[in-house]
């Protein structure tokens, strides 16, 4: 995956924070992150305008998981959305999401069941978070 950003360094800080790690290439006008936890082979570019990407999704293996990558995401200071339990794309999860510098749409989660339903939804409603995403 390649993605279109308008402020390279920025964009570097948040997906070193978001992946825990730094990145392997960095050249004037290319960025490149593999990671083996999350297995995410993720590229940037600042050669094209075009933001035509939705959101972006890194699937955790756990509930432990998916409370480290929240974490991260905290750390950020871009506030992460406690979504919690929810039902959506066919799938029971419970997911952290935040909006990277570029305004692009992150969600982290962990699927532990299926759904009949494609529609996005809360499952319990949580309290507004007063610290970092615990899921339950």
């Amino acid at each position: 995956m390649n993605l279109a950003v308008k402020d390279a360094d920025q964009s570097v800080r948040f997906c070193s924070t978001l992946f825990g790690v730094e990145q392997r290439v960095l050249k004037s006008a290319d960025v490149k992150w593999m990671t083996e936890d999350p297995r995410v082979n993720f590229a940037m570019s600042t050669r094209s305008e075009d933001h035509e990407v939705d959101h972006l999704g890194i699937q955790v293996g756990g509930r432990e998981e998916l409370g480290e990558i929240a974490g991260r995401l905290e750390s950020t200071g871009l506030g992460v959305c406690d979504k919690g339990e929810a039902r959506c794309c066919y799938a029971h999860s419970h997911k952290a999401r935040v909006r990277g510098p570029e305004g692009l749409a992150w969600e982290s989660f962990f699927t532990f069941g299926s759904d009949p339903l494609n529609g996005e939804g809360m499952v319990v409603p949580e309290p507004a978070a007063a610290g970092p995403y615990r899921p339950a």
